[in-house]
Formats: C-alpha cells, structure tokens, sequence
C-alpha cells in the first residue's frame, strides 16, 4: 500500500476479542462516539484486501459488542482478532477549526517554540482517561516523552507544514533528562 492510499484512509476501531459462541466481537471504537463506528458503512482490514459491514448490538464494559456480516460462529470471530478497521477518509465528517485525525497528527515535526529548531516527532497519541496526550520520540536521544495534547503545551499545529509546535516548558523538561539516576540527599 502507498502512503497515498495510507493517508486516504483512516483507523476508526480494532477488533480486541471475541464474545459468546454466535461470532460477536469485541470492538475498540476510536470514533467521537464509540457506536458511531457503524454508521461509516463498510470497513477494510489494514491492507484493504477484506471489506466488513459492521453493526453494534451492544456493550461489553468498555468495548463495543459487534457483529460483522458473515462472521457466524467464534472461530470465525476468533481469526479477526487484531484486525484493525479502516475508512476511507472521505466518508468521515468534515473537521471544525482546531480539530484533527489523530492519524494527521502523527508523524508531525515537533519544534521547540523558544529556539525554532526540531526537536523530535510525534510518534503516539492516547488518552487514557484523563485527557489526551501525545508521545513525542526526541530526536536528539531517540527516547520518547509523553505531553499533554492541550493548547498551553502545544500552541500551533500547522498540518500543511508538517509540524506542531511545543512550549519551551516542556522542551526544557526533556532537555534536564541526563539519563542518570537521581537520589535522594543522605544525612
């Protein structure tokens, strides 16, 4: 697959696992509303060489319960786990002001708002519960920070650029990472 044909598709769930006996699964959901996942109509695997229509017919704690049109039994759900489930990004909502795909995100340039330079890439985005969070791999050591995805920490987004900007607080931050242990004063 081309990075063209990549970017012109987007992530909106994977199968985690499966339910009962009758081929229901267990669906993580990265769309605004989790149930919404349905409603795109039919979903590629990541290569797009397997189609799916996708319905939610209930909840599993966190997770969506899911059936897919053919999957009958659990071996069959069983052999989808893991599968991740694809868009076309034209079938997607058109995005307000300051909002973006997560999958535009990364990838992205991140540079250091006090001094202009590169400072590293986004390699990640989460949130697990409290907010949302990027992961940036830090050019110079190659290790991996995790900041706040919110306008005080990442003040500009230029996605035409190819960049996101960070406040020179956090850069700091990662700069003071000698990679020795710190201890504490003995008396």
């Amino acid at each position: 697959m081309t990075t063209k044909e990549k970017q012109d598709r987007i992530c909106l769930g994977a199968i985690v696992g499966v339910h009962g006996i009758r081929g229901e699964l267990k669906v993580k959901s990265w769309t605004a509303s989790d149930q919404d996942i349905g409603n795109y109509g039919l979903l590629e695997n990541e290569d797009g060489t397997r189609s799916f229509e996708l319905k939610v017919v209930g909840r599993s704690k966190e997770l969506l319960r899911c059936k897919i049109k053919g999957v009958e039994d659990r071996n069959a759900a069983e052999a989808l786990i893991g599968t991740a489930l694809y868009v076309e990004r034209a079938a997607l909502p058109a995005l307000e002001e300051e909002e973006y795909y997560q999958a535009d995100l990364i990838g992205l340039k991140v540079v250091d708002q006090s001094s202009g330079c590169v400072a590293g890439k986004v390699v990640g985005f989460y949130n697990f519960g409290a907010g949302d969070i990027l992961e940036i791999e830090l050019a110079a050591t190659k290790k991996t920070e995790l900041i706040p995805f919110t306008r005080q920490y990442v003040p500009d987004i230029d996605i035409e650029a190819g960049q996101i900007t960070v406040s020179a607080a956090i850069m700091n931050f990662a700069d003071d990472d000698t990679g020795e242990k710190e201890t504490a004063d003995e008396n």
